[in-house]
């Protein structure tokens, strides 16, 4: 296995991570509003994620980091092509992070609703524009012989790209409320319980149709059946043990068909990472985009050193945040 592959299989690992984390992480932004009655319940839902979501937005900035050190025409064709995009989406986040930080500090509910709808706004914009850039990933956008992209932001708000994005926004969602269901008491972890089977449902239709459609609008099925297809039983196991009231099975089984989704999307590009749908010889692959061999082997062990430290920083911050959390002023902090 040449270094080119290693760096493409660290940089799936990478948005395994980010999309795991992240994804409870924006779901429970998005549920938020609905699922609080009054603002000690709120301050609680945030404090399931106050300790961690920026920790988890490192695995974001990692990952981009990766491609622009391995692959780094591969970064400046993304990141150019998608500039309006990725700009709507660090909006988002900084809302997002203000919101957070901001929020708790006066005691006035016009204030804290306001910050409440920027926490559900700076979650579920992120989440679907993710969506929509792993859509058009998978179905190519219009990339020239000088590795550029030409169409601006409203090509890629494309029919099959938007279904991906709310497919997203549901399994995210559906993420979030199994996360919640484990670290909150009393009834209102039962109303996560609630939202999370009916996000569930909407997510596993939206599912099936936007497999349907890959099957026929894209290649990558050629490569990323069986994934795709483990991430669908565990979509249905996800909503098996959530009716179950098994609430520990059911956010695994979202966690795996989040991870087995995205090896289907990675596995069914290889060697490809950005397809061009103008010529396939101007397709991005890991050996025309990516950085030279120097440059590989040098990262390969920093990566190889620095990436076990950040995991396990990473599981000991969960471990210590581990207990549930209850709607009572006293222990809530954000």
């Amino acid at each position: 296995m040449d270094l080119n592959t290693i760096w493409f299989i660290l940089v799936t690992i990478l948005f395994i991570g980010f999309f795991f984390l992240e994804g409870f992480d924006y779901g429970v932004g998005i549920l938020m509003p609905f699922l609080s009655k009054e603002d000690n319940e709120r301050r609680a839902v945030i404090n399931t994620i106050g300790p961690h979501w920026d920790g988890n937005e490192v695995w974001m900035i990692t990952a981009g980091g990766a491609l622009f050190a391995a692959f780094p025409h591969v970064y400046a064709t993304l990141f150019s092509g998608f500039y309006l995009a990725l700009v709507l989406m660090l909006a988002a986040l900084i809302l997002r992070g203000l919101a957070f930080e901001y929020r708790s500090l006066r005691d006035d509910p016009v204030w804290r609703n306001r910050w409440d709808w920027a926490i559900f706004t700076g979650s579920l914009v992120p989440a679907l524009l993710w969506g929509v850039t792993v859509g058009n990933l998978m179905r190519g956008f219009a990339i020239d012989a000088d590795m550029n992209y030409w169409g601006g932001l409203f090509p890629l708000l494309n029919t099959y790209s938007l279904l991906a994005g709310f497919v997203f926004v549901a399994l995210f969602t559906a993420h979030g409320a199994n996360f919640l269901a484990l670290k909150l008491e009393g009834d209102l972890a039962e109303r996560a319980k609630k939202f999370g089977f009916q996000a569930w449902i909407v997510a596993t239709v939206l599912a099936v149709l936007f497999l349907i459609w890959t099957f026929f609008e894209t290649n990558i099925m050629a490569q990323g059946l069986i994934p795709a297809l483990l991430a669908a039983v565990a979509l249905l196991l996800a909503g098996w043990y959530a009716k179950s009231g098994k609430d520990g099975l059911a956010f695994i089984m979202t966690s795996l068909t989040i991870v087995f989704t995205t090896i289907m999307v990675f596995a069914g590009l290889f060697p490809r990472i950005l397809i061009s749908s103008i010529d396939a010889a101007y397709t991005l692959n890991i050996y025309n985009a990516s950085a030279s061999p120097y440059s590989l082997k040098v990262m390969t062990i920093v990566a190889a050193i620095f990436v076990p430290v950040v995991l396990v920083y990473q599981i000991w911050t969960y471990k210590v945040f581990s207990g549930r959390i209850k709607a009572d002023p006293e222990t809530l902090i954000y």
